[in-house]
């Protein structure tokens, strides 16, 4: 169990840089920082700017993002941005001074067909082609805000090298379909179905609705079927039950740690992973729960194999919201990011055997099951409306 003043004296971690496969990759652990990465970015574009988020609210940081979008606008910056309709309180008339700056504004449009149940969860900024910046964050006041604020804890990185150029071409491939006006949920699919996401060391990996597995659903399945070593930090964590068996075997023939959030802003979430517990601690692997404030972090260190985007390990993230997600394969990476991992681990209490069987009264495995459906069956929209108890 992690000790209370661990806790309530939890710091994140500095940024730090790395050096992997030809790529400059630099993390940003904490809320200010990634708010001044981001804004340094937006500063230093001289030629186009190019940005994908689900969440972009109307609050200061939002509105300060805005106003720097408009400024590198009206400084001849082509600037184009895209917001899920779904996720975003922005809105046209928020972005009014960008758009009459000369910026694109566009919105992924949940409509109520089909595409409904698909959502732009990406988060993208790509500055001259030359740097990206991707993570689990979006733009909004709680994810630029430090743990003693109950912001939330999560990681963005920028990217500078070849890999650049392609997460700019699924960019466009995004752009081309948000720009039609009619456009079709089979259209975005066969974009999903039809990514070339590379070969070797690095690769570009999008998740999205297709007939067959997404390469990020893939890639990600292959791996876990031979990994020895797996560190997984997630927000969310409800996936099919063939890769709940994956990740026990890797705990039964080596390690596997899971950090997990005790709270979020949809109760619901926490249950759905609690749900799993069980079976996972049998087969040997160590689970935590990250105390000090809401955990946003999106993770995945597999062997040498480091998994770096926008993508939960849940059913949503898994099979249909549109995520991008960089695999680089590179032990010296792999090393860095579990130093990483491991800072959390003193914040965080550990769930033992003991522990969760206390916990699992029969009232609690019923509230348990009950997340799990509603998180990976029905719509997580849904639950963070109920009040589970936990």
């Amino acid at each position: 169990m992690a000790d209370a003043d661990d806790s309530a004296g939890f710091r994140d971690p500095p940024p730090f840089s790395v050096e992997a496969q030809g790529l400059t990759l630099a993390f940003f652990p904490g809320g200010r920082e990634r708010l001044e990465a981001l804004l340094a970015l937006i500063d230093g574009a001289r030629e186009q700017l190019k940005l994908a988020f689900y969440i972009f609210a109307t609050d200061e940081s939002a509105t300060r993002v805005r106003d720097a979008l408009t400024e590198a606008a009206r400084r001849g910056v082509d600037v184009r941005l895209i917001v899920d309709g779904f996720g975003a309180m922005a809105d046209e008339r928020f972005f009014a001074p960008f758009i009459e700056a000369g910026g694109k504004y566009s919105c992924f449009i949940a409509r109520w067909t089909r595409r409904y149940l698909i959502r732009n969860h990406q988060k993208i900024v790509i500055a001259d082609g030359g740097a990206a910046m991707l993570g689990g964050f979006n733009v909004e006041d709680s994810y630029f805000a430090g743990p003693g604020e109950d912001g939330w804890s999560d990681l963005a990185f920028t990217v500078e090298g070849p890999v650049v150029a392609r997460i700019g071409a699924w960019f466009d491939e995004l752009e081309d379909w948000v720009s039609h006006p009619r456009a079709q949920f089979r259209a975005i699919r066969r974009k999903v179905r039809q990514w070339n996401h590379g070969e070797g060391a690095v690769q570009v990996l999008i998740g999205g609705p297709s007939r067959h597995l997404s390469s990020w659903a893939r890639e990600v399945g292959r791996d876990l079927v031979e990994g020895e070593r797996l560190d997984m930090t997630m927000a969310y964590f409800s996936p099919p039950r063939r890769l709940q068996k994956r990740i026990a075997q890797i705990a039964h023939r080596g390690e596997t740690r899971l950090l997990f959030p005790a709270r979020s802003d949809n109760g619901a979430t926490v249950g759905a992973a609690r749900a799993l517990y069980g079976k996972l601690l049998k087969a040997g692997a160590r689970i935590w729960e990250f105390q000090p404030c809401k955990l946003h972090t999106k993770l995945i260190v597999l062997d040498d194999a480091a998994y770096l985007g926008s993508a939960n390990f849940d059913m949503r993230s898994l099979f249909l919201n549109l995520e991008v997600v960089l695999r680089i394969e590179d032990a010296a990476l792999a090393a860095r990011l579990r130093k990483y991992f491991e800072h959390y681990l003193p914040a965080s209490e550990e769930i033992t055997p003991a522990l969760h069987a206390a916990r699992a009264t029969w009232l609690n495995r019923l509230r348990w099951r009950l997340c799990w459906f509603l998180v990976a069956v029905v719509d997580y929209t849904v639950s963070r409306k109920l009040n589970f108890g936990l």
